[in-house]
């Protein structure tokens, strides 16, 4: 019987059940969808992990099936769940990139299943930028969350959180199971994790975990890129190099209480005083942030495994374990320390593979394993399957349930198909796509004009590319061609790169914003007489507005400021955004600051010391190459230096005279200014020195 007749049959047997009144409940299995955020494979000692145990999240994979070969459509967050909510690349989910904002209103599983029957809800980290729709609860992060103390979205309204994030996510998904599910209606619960994301800040149980212990290295971790095009050697992820010092606790985490600041303290003080005495370089150095680095992480792994943990527990206990499938996979996979790098986006295997065990009790035999290639394209098509549901046609994966009962298909798929599109962008790593075979893979970095093509076979760290060697020539004709054959099945025909990035060295020269405070709707006040600037006490911010597609200040060079005269020595003039993408213009003791945010980390400028009760002329100006300078009366006061852009629109909006979001310096308050401000502007693309001039006159 074909997989479509099993559907059918299904679906009107269910029907004529409920339809005679022979059952009050419907029986169809919950689907318990568990997320995390960059987990590794190599870090679940299911999959055989060196470097930590996970006996909860084994329990899944002895008592179900370990997929080893799953693989994902675009190794990045937001694309990622986009992929999982329809079933389709990234071209067609209008989803590409981080900072993209997930349209709700298309087709999504969710929707499906709610129509199918179900009751559905999402717990956790969200990261899509609009409300979840589709489901009948939700308690979602806002933006990246943080992960102490997090501001969550519900159907209610925000509700804010005190503890570790991990524990909380937990909490919420075990309340709505024990007291808020309908038991009368089999459910749909997306459990999902922000953990193990960077920068990886351990909870309080196992912040001294493994400080006796020496971490195993890969055999990758000092990686030259010799073997390979010019990409793997101009990306920015590297231990040796980009790892920052909040990724490795030498400046400690911001916004905690003050009970867990002090906590936090007691455990890394030790630490970090051991570390200055060790006056490392070369290798050792490289060393030292490896172990740094991995720990907190696998630390931070511990306490999902032991969440999870608490969720199976009480499946168990409740004896809905029985009837409810169990899924658990991440966004994507994740480099600890192989090649040399942390964080994802390459299709080499690391982070193009992703961990997937699914517990099926009476239909997936326990401690099973497939091989079969796999997608994060196919759990849309898995889980509406499960449920008994219609898949639409132009969903683009394969239900995985005939692979769970151990009968895989014969016409089952040969190869899987690659696309990332994030450049520029955080971690620089170039557009590329590619086929992976059971034995090889090709990827092409079509900006730069470059293919690499390995044998995985031969070489399974894929070191040495050999698509120039005259003995792969055939081979490198055989994978052309199902390149081509899987872009045109999935209909990605190169129409779709970052089709909503204004690139950086094309961004229009445009005036964006100008607050002259002599009318409009302005908190403080206004002083016409004094060329229309408005005067804040330091209780509230002079204008405030939220995030917007309009006003998205993503990879754009640009020049903000205005007039200062201000009666302290602190406070914000303007920000942008928050702790996760944004940036901020400000004073600090008298001087003045550019603060940057990209995916929660930090870079600044610093210049002079700005007179109180003086009018100056302040502002920061980016280029198109991410070079920053601070001006002050239109005279820049240092060479450029090096800062970044903001990688994505933020989810926090716009404040001038505050910080009215999560914040985006290393301030625990808005950081209000007090005094006055006049003609404060935004420009994006260069900026002529004539208007300068005018400006700052």
């Amino acid at each position: 019987m074909s997989n479509r007749s099993k559907l059918f049959s299904f679906s009107l047997l269910f029907t004529l059940t409920i339809a005679s009144g022979l059952l009050a409940k419907d029986n169809r299995p919950n689907i318990l969808f568990i997320f995390s955020d960059d987990h590794a494979y190599q870090a679940i000692s299911a999959y055989g992990s060196q470097v930590n145990k996970t006996p909860n999240l084994d329990r899944i994979a002895n008592e179900g099936m370990r997929f080893d070969r799953c693989f994902v459509t675009n190794s990045i967050c937001g694309p990622s769940r986009a992929v999982v909510l329809t079933g389709k690349y990234s071209h067609l989910s209008g989803f590409v990139r981080n900072g993209n904002t997930f349209n709700g209103n298309q087709q999504t599983v969710s929707k499906l299943l709610q129509a199918a029957g179900y009751q559905t809800a999402v717990i956790g980290k969200w990261h899509l930028r609009s409300t979840p729709i589709g489901f009948d609860y939700y308690h979602v992060l806002q933006g990246q969350g943080p992960y102490y103390n997090p501001a969550m979205k519900t159907p209610a309204g925000v509700v804010n959180h005190i503890g570790y994030t991990t524990d909380i996510i937990t909490d919420e998904t075990l309340k709505w199971l024990k007291e808020e599910r309908d038991s009368e209606k089999p459910f749909f619960l997306m459990y999902q994790h922000k953990a193990p994301h960077r920068n990886w800040q351990p909870g309080p149980k196992h912040l001294n975990k493994y400080d006796d212990v020496t971490i195993s290295e890969p055999a990758t971790l000092f990686d030259d890129y010799k073997g390979r095009t010019s990409a793997a050697r101009n990306q920015e992820m590297t231990v040796k190099e980009h790892l920052t010092e909040y990724d490795l606790k030498i400046a400690p985490p911001r916004g905690l209480t003050e009970e867990q600041t002090k906590v936090w303290n007691e455990a890394y003080a030790k630490k970090n005083e051991e570390f200055k005495n060790l006056n490392l370089e070369g290798d050792d150095l490289i060393r030292w942030k490896y172990q740094r680095y991995v720990k907190d992480y696998i630390r931070c792994i511990d306490s999902v495994d032991e969440n999870v943990g608490r969720v199976l527990d009480y499946l168990e206990e409740s004896g809905l374990d029985e009837n409810t499938i169990v899924i658990y996979t991440s966004d994507q996979g994740w480099y600890l320390g192989d090649h040399g790098w942390y964080d994802k986006r390459w299709m080499y295997e690391e982070s193009f593979r992703t961990p997937l065990m699914v517990k099926w009790p009476g239909v997936v035999k326990p401690g099973s394993v497939s091989m079969d290639m796999s997608m994060n394209l196919d759990f849309a098509e898995t889980f509406l399957d499960i449920a008994g549901a219609d898949i639409p046609d132009d969903m683009q994966g394969l239900s995985l349930v005939d692979v769970l009962q151990g009968k895989r298909p014969s016409n089952w798929r040969k190869s899987v198909y690659y696309h990332y599109y994030e450049f520029p962008g955080a971690h620089s790593v170039a557009k590329h796509y590619g086929v992976r075979t059971d034995r090889y893979k090709l990827i092409h970095f079509y900006e730069n004009e470059e293919w690499e093509l390995f044998d995985l076979q031969k070489d399974p760290n894929e070191l040495n590319s050999v698509y120039d060697d005259p003995a792969y020539q055939e081979i490198k004709k055989d994978m052309e061609a199902e390149l081509s054959k899987l872009q045109e099945q999935y209909g990605d025909d190169g129409t779709v790169i970052n089709f909503d990035l204004m690139r950086t060295k094309k961004v229009k020269t445009q005036l964006v914003q100008q607050f002259d405070f002599g009318k409009g709707d302005y908190n403080g006040t206004i002083l016409d007489d004094e060329g229309k600037a408005v005067e804040l006490d330091g209780s509230q911010p002079a204008f405030s507005a939220p995030s917007s597609e309009q006003n998205d200040p993503s990879y754009k060079p640009m020049l903000v400021g205005g007039w200062i005269k201000p009666t302290t020595k602190r406070g914000v003039i303007i920000a942008q955004g928050g702790v996760s993408q944004g940036y901020a213009l400000l004073l600090a003791n008298g001087q003045l600051l550019y603060v940057v945010r990209q995916e929660g980390q930090i870079k600044q400028l610093r210049g002079p010391q700005i007179p109180i009760d003086k009018w100056t002329h302040v502002a920061v100006r980016v280029d198109a190459e991410g070079n920053g300078e601070l001006l002050v009366n239109g005279e820049a006061t240092d060479a450029p230096k090096k800062v970044q852009f903001v990688g994505a629109r933020p989810a926090d909006g716009l404040s001038v005279g505050a910080d009215s979001g999560s914040f985006v310096g290393n301030y625990q308050n808005p950081n209000f200014f007090k005094g006055r401000l006049r003609d404060v502007r935004i420009y994006w693309g260069k900026v002529g020195a004539d208007v300068i001039a005018d400006w700052t006159k």
